[in-house]
């Protein structure tokens, strides 16, 4: 039997030659994949935790539209706080939503019941289960019914921040990637069951006692259970089995190397990370990462992974959160200079290069670094000798 037969018996699966594709039904099963089961595997739990985590603590700004295209934050209004502060009096801004992001990408919906102040605006959020949420259609528009310890309660669309994975094709809810590609999952979770089964029953034990005359159903049961109680188990590895005389063991078991366990493993990695579209090193899978691609996977990951999430977010704060009139003013955007930074040495390089052309101000270069305001920084005449220098250094210090 094959190493993936074995992982897949171990859940009650079989191998079909007559449905599905190249012989495997579609799904696998129909019952084992949940967001809660999905997270067993760990490649799905750190991809989850890799884009909710980040998303969360990147800083959400709510900004103020300015007279020639500027803008400046707008830390005076309501909403700017529970944004960047505090979604409601039981949770940070970062539970909150980390919690909204990891639901959209388990459950492919994130929902958040809206509190409002006596002047319209946003003052509390507050996420709900989406197991707890049915979404109907009406004529007037969504409504959004949440069922919590049996009490129904009804939210009108603009009550409720709804953040969605791919649209389904209802044109309401969103699909996870877990649900859109079940099978991928439902492999790694029977790799990660054959690997506990293995390691509990012991990996090398494994085989059938062999006697010389036929046993009853009881005896068979009896020495069963005995052999089970002294040598099963990670604790019971590498006694000394003794044998009646006549009784031979044979040993079945393969080892896990010779059975591609772990090269399957390796590629369930690969799959759940294609699956988030996450690249395998921000989830510790260190084979193909390096010194010089380190930087270029981190940017990968901000383009291809997060910038998806990061824009669901800003236009659903602007279609749920802001009033007409503060659309026009107001807008929400996260900033990721953080994370495309890069190594010191190319972004020394790259201020230089925008302070000598022109388009960067010294003291711009500095703010983006974190370091502190120099008066008059900007007065100086930036060097054109073609020698990079530091951003921002103190001109007596040149």
């Amino acid at each position: 039997m094959s190493i993936i037969d074995r992982a897949l018996s171990l859940v009650g699966l079989e191998k079909r030659s007559t449905i599905g594709v190249n012989g495997w039904p579609m799904p696998l099963s129909a019952t084992s994949v949940t967001p809660t089961t999905a997270q067993s595997v760990s490649a799905v739990y750190a991809c989850v935790q890799a884009i909710a985590e980040t998303t969360a603590s990147l800083p959400l700004i709510l900004f103020r539209r300015g007279e020639d295209g500027d803008r400046e934050r707008a830390t005076d209004h309501p909403l700017y706080r529970v944004l960047h502060d505090q979604f409601n009096p039981e949770m940070t801004a970062l539970e909150g939503r980390e919690y909204l992001q990891a639901s959209v990408l388990l459950k492919g919906n994130g929902f958040a019941k809206i509190v409002r102040g006596y002047d319209g605006q946003v003052r509390e959020l507050w996420p709900l289960n989406p197991d707890n949420v049915q979404v109907r259609r009406t004529p007037s528009g969504l409504v959004y019914e949440h069922s919590k310890e049996g009490v129904l309660t009804r939210l009108l669309s603009h009550e409720v921040l709804h953040l969605r994975h791919r649209l389904g094709d209802d044109g309401v809810l969103g699909v996870s990637p877990i649900a859109a590609a079940r099978g991928v999952v439902e492999l790694a979770i029977a790799e990660n069951q054959h690997g506990v089964s293995t390691f509990t029953n012991g990996a090398k034990l494994l085989g059938v006692l062999k006697f010389p005359g036929k046993l009853k159903p009881e005896q068979r049961q009896a020495i069963g259970a005995s052999w089970a109680s002294q040598h099963a188990g990670a604790a019971n590895a590498g006694r000394t089995a003794i044998l009646e005389e006549g009784v031979d063991f044979q040993a079945l078991s393969m080892s896990l190397e010779d059975a591609s366990w772990i090269e399957a493993r390796k590629l369930s990695v690969i799959e759940v990370c294609r699956l988030f579209r996450c690249p395998p090193l921000i989830v510790q899978s260190m084979e193909s990462a390096n010194y010089s691609n380190s930087v270029e996977l981190a940017r990968q990951f901000v383009t291809m992974t997060l910038r998806r999430h990061l824009i669901a977010w800003e236009q659903g704060i602007a279609s749920k959160l802001l009033t007409d009139a503060g659309r026009r003013t107001y807008f929400a955007e996260h900033s990721v200079e953080g994370l495309l930074r890069g190594d010191s040495v190319n972004r020394a390089q790259f201020y230089s290069s925008g302070i000598s052309d022109g388009w960067l101000m010294r003291s711009e270069a500095r703010k983006l670094e974190n370091l502190p305001a120099i008066d008059g920084i900007d007065d100086a005449a930036p060097k054109t000798s073609g020698t990079a220098t530091a951003p921002g250094v103190y001109p007596s210090k040149q």
